[in-house]
Formats: structure tokens, C-alpha cells, sequence
């Protein structure tokens, strides 16, 4: 079964914990803090692969979770870090955040990598605070969380030509006469329920082609799931028209044409923009001279070709001339570079990673660091409450708060943890 879309939620393996320990031993009586720090958490990785076609591996898989990085131990042992989760989906996947509906990552080429969920860094253990005011720290941290994300993937075919076109115009027929592509052919509508790839030898060059299943009128709407199919036709480099001369469906081939292209500039202005080249397909037949003459008169500045998948007349013709035409096109990127999560990031790394709001009388803080942060904190002890404390003055919270108007006594609040400001201490 071909399936080109999986939604997915990731969680990535929490950090172990630090370890709160002391050395204990004979002839040691107070030996000093050795509490290792937690192991990593497993990152969930994606990579493509060549050997796939499908996401149907993942259909039925709506929760990856990493394993969690073990905890520290006693002797300043460091736990060990969990094994990262490794996802293998075929070439031509895009990976986007639903939250955001950035693209994290769009994975084109064989054994190519991404980490989508990242996961979460071992706490440290209470050896690692031991300075020389103390020389016997008993805070430790917790482990990072993982990180969390619901994901959308899509599999957008790799192939420099791509052939649409109504159903029944004989699109499989061409593929299958053009390439070693051994698609089913029959001679009712919808036959292709899936695209197939073709690799096309032009001589020393060769390129691939993709039989793209029947667009409607209404397919760029997801009319007969034209919206799933157009989607294929998006990374190809150029765009084939396959239209039925013989009208052996009583259809227009004039009308036809407009139709497919009224389609493809309703769902992506990039890919109507893209260049084109015409097939005038089923030419062994008498009745399609006067079609193609008329089709001619109406787009004058189209240029056709016009073959025959049935004799595999006009065949070779066309496979040099698509030949010609990708070698005279530069590389295009699909995607935009403020779609891409990366680029968004890097332009607003320089904003503060926490908001300040106000909620009546509560100073309301959020901010994925903060969370983190707060999350990572053992409060069992005041030493613990004024690292955090610390932590928080050296990101700029106290500066801001104060700018703010928050006197002492006033509540700030994180996640569901509430603190009490203080001007001198906090």
C-alpha cells in the first residue's frame, strides 16, 4: 500500500538524574561528594533510504518514544546514555512541526540524517557543585525532559519530470515505454491509485520520471485526492502534460488542458510557474491531427511533441528533448527559506527565551528554558531554591521584573510553581 502522509508524536528520552552521594569509606570518615551525573537521553532520529517507497511502516505508529539515559551513581559514575531512536523513512521526506508548521527537516538524499527530538541532558550530580564555599553540596539535578513534538511527514516523490494529466490519457503507457517501469495498465479510469517512478536513459544521461495518477477538475480542492497527487508533482523540475489527441473519451483536449492547469495554479503557484512541455499522445490516429491543429491554434506558443505510446512513435524524440531541457535547469530548493525551522530560529536567537505577563496580581513566567529549567530543580533543600534563583537573575528576570514594577512579596508564578519576588535575595 502506498501511504504518503504520517502524523506522529515524538517524545525524546529524558537526562537520568544526578546522584546525591558522599564517599563512604573505611579509614575515609569524610570523604566528599561523589555523586555522578545523569546519562543523555535518546534522541529520535530520521534517515532516508533508498530502499523505501512508502510510509506505511509508520501508519499504525502514532507515539515514537526514546529510551531515558540512566542515573548517576555513587564514585562520581556518570550514568549511561540511552541508545538514540532511529527512524527510516524513503527519500523525498518532509518533516514538519504541527505546532509551528516550519519544515525541521527535508531529508532528499540516501542515509541523510535529522534529529527531530532531541533528547534531554543528564542532571549533574552533587560532585559537580562542590566549590570552595562548599565543600559539601547536597543538591543535584534532575534530568533535562526530552523533547516533545507532534510532526507531520510527507513524502513528496523524487523525480526531475512529472507526467499529469486526466485519467486515461495513456500517461502509464508512455512511462512504461519510456523506461523499464512496469506500471498497470487497463483501459478504465483510475487505473494508477499510486505514482511510479521510471528511470529514463537518454544516451550517458538519465533521469527519472513519475506517473502521477489521473487529476479531475476539483483535484486541487482534494477532489478524487488530486491534492495527495499534485503534492508528487511539486519537486519535479518540469512539467509534462500528457493529453489525449484521439478525444477517445469524447473529452476536449483544448478544455482538458486549461482545466489541468487552472488545477495546478489553485494548489501551488510555484508549480504552475515551472516549465512545461506538451504531449500529444495517441498520434497514430487519424482524428488526432485536426485535435492537435486545433489545440495549436489555441496555445500558439506551446511547444508540443507529439508521440504515440502505442507504436512508440515520437518516443525517442521525447526523451532527448526532456534530456535537453534538465540540463538547462538550475537546482530549486521546494522550499522557502522562512519555512524552514532552522532559518526561523537563527533569526530570533537573539530574543529573550522567556515572556513576562501579568495575570491580577500573579507575575506570570513562561518560556521553554524556564520550564526546563524549573523542571531540572529538586526543591528539597535552600540550596537548591537559590541556584535556581541565581539562574534566573543571570538570564535577566530579575533585571526585567523589577523594570516592571514587581515589588517584594509580590507571587511569580512558573508552570504551577509559585515563588515569592524578593528584591535583594531572588
Amino acid at each position: 500500500m502506498f501511504v504518503d502522509e504520517v502524523k506522529l508524536k515524538l517524545i525524546a528520552g529524558k537526562g537520568g538524574d544526578g546522584c546525591t552521594s558522599f564517599l563512604r569509606e573505611k579509614f575515609v570518615p569524610l570523604g566528599g561528594p561523589d555523586g555522578g551525573n545523569g546519562g543523555h537521553g535518546g534522541n529520535i532520529i530520521f534517515r532516508a533510504d533508498k530502499g523505501l517507497r512508502t510510509l506505511i511502516d509508520l501508519r499504525y505508529r502514532k507515539l515514537l518514544k526514546a529510551e531515558s539515559g540512566q542515573m548517576g551513581r555513587g564514585k562520581n559514575q556518570t550514568g549511561s546514555s540511552a541508545e538514540d531512536l532511529v527512524v527510516v523513512v524513503p527519500i523525498g521526506t518532509t518533516i514538519k512541526d504541527l505546532e509551528t508548521n516550519l519544515v525541521i527537516c527535508d531529508l532528499v538524499e540516501d542515509k541523510q540524517e535529522c534529529i527531530v527530538a532531541k533528547g534531554g541532558r543528564g542532571g549533574k550530580g552533587n560532585a559537580a557543585f562542590m566549590s570552595n564555599k562548599n565543600k559539601a553540596p547536597y543538591t543535584s539535578e534532575l534530568g533535562e525532559p526530552g523533547e516533545q513534538r507532534e510532526v507531520l511527514l510527507e513524502l513528496h516523490l523524487l523525480a526531475d519530470v512529472g507526467l499529469v494529466g486526466f485519467p486515461s490519457v495513456g500517461k502509464s503507457s508512455l512511462i512504461s515505454v519510456i523506461s523499464a517501469a512496469k506500471p498497470k495498465i487497463a483501459d478504465y479510469h483510475f487505473t494508477t491509485l499510486s505514482p511510479n517512478l521510471g528511470v529514463v536513459k537518454a544516451g550517458d544521461y538519465s533521469y527519472v520520471v513519475a506517473d502521477l495518477p489521473g487529476l479531475i477538475e476539483g483535484s486541487s480542492k482534494g477532489v478524487g485526492l488530486g491534492d495527495k497527487f499534485l503534492r508528487h508533482a511539486s519537486r519535479c523540475k518540469i512539467v509534462c502534460h500528457v493529453l489525449d489527441m484521439a478525444q477517445v473519451d469524447f473529452r476536449d483536449v483544448v478544455e482538458d488542458y486549461k482545466i489541468i492547469r487552472n488545477e495546478i495554479k489553485a494548489y501551488d503557484e510555484a508549480l504552475y510557474n515551472k516549465p512545461e512541455l506538451i504531449v500529444a499522445n495517441k498520434m497514430d490516429l487519424e482524428v488526432s491531427k485536426e485535435n492537435l491543429k486545433r489545440f495549436k491554434e489555441s496555445y500558439p506558443d506551446k511547444e508540443v511533441i507529439e508521440v504515440s505510446a502505442a507504436t512508440k512513435e515520437g518516443t525517442k524524440e521525447l526523451i532527448f528533448k526532456l534530456k535537453t531541457m534538465l540540463e538547462e535547469l538550475p537546482e530549486v530548493n521546494l522550499y522557502e527559506s522562512n519555512e524552514l525551522e532552522d532559518y526561523v530560529l537563527y533569526e530570533f536567537k537573539h530574543n529573550k527565551p522567556y515572556q513576562i505577563t501579568k495575570e491580577g496580581n500573579v507575575w506570570v513566567l513562561s518560556g521553554s528554558e524556564l520550564e526546563k529549567l524549573l523542571k531540572m530543580t529538586r526543591f528539597n533543600s535552600d540550596e537548591a531554591a537559590l541556584r535556581f534563583a541565581s539562574k534566573l537573575k543571570r538570564l535577566g528576570v530579575d533585571d526585567d521584573l523589577k523594570s516592571l514594577g514587581a515589588k517584594n512579596g509580590d507571587t511569580v508564578r512558573i508552570l504551577d510553581h509559585e515563588f515569592e519576588y524578593e528584591e535583594r535575595l531572588y
